[in-house]
């Protein structure tokens, strides 16, 4: 059973705190082992000159992790991160950002996915990740 973006929405409103709520994720995309999602720009996640925050990227690759790790599974089950390395390479100024994860394995106990967070309408990423689960339920 894949999730539909609708079925994504709600695992994120059902299942997340306010302050990550508060980041306006929408999910664009679902498929067997990805999901997609966007991070509208918003000068409140801006830092110091004008850039998309490293924090706001990370929470937003965290989240659309667990979206893709439930739409791998079928449905959403209880979840934690256990490891996320990211690399910023480029700055984001006033454009929202399409974040795409590819769920790489996926274990009884464990999952792990790669994420890209590309400004929309760019071709190269502004920053990647790599993400590792412990699969709880």
């Amino acid at each position: 059973m894949t999730l539909t973006p609708a079925d994504a929405d709600k695992i994120l409103s059902d299942n997340f705190a306010p302050w990550v709520l508060a980041l306006g994720l929408t999910v664009e995309e679902t498929g067997e082992r990805h999901a997609v999602l966007r991070l509208p720009w918003s000068g409140s996640l801006a830092r110091d000159g004008g850039g998309l925050s490293g924090q706001a990227l990370m929470a937003a690759a965290d989240t659309a992790t667990v979206i893709a790790i439930s739409a791998a599974r079928g449905a959403y089950g209880p979840m934690t991160t256990v490891q996320q390395s990211t690399s910023f390479q480029r700055p984001v100024i006033g454009t929202d950002v399409l974040i795409d994860v590819r769920v790489t394995k996926l274990g009884r106990r464990m999952a792990f996915a790669d994420v890209s967070m590309t400004p929309e309408g760019a071709v190269e990423p502004a920053a990647k990740a790599s993400t590792v689960y412990a699969l709880l339920g």
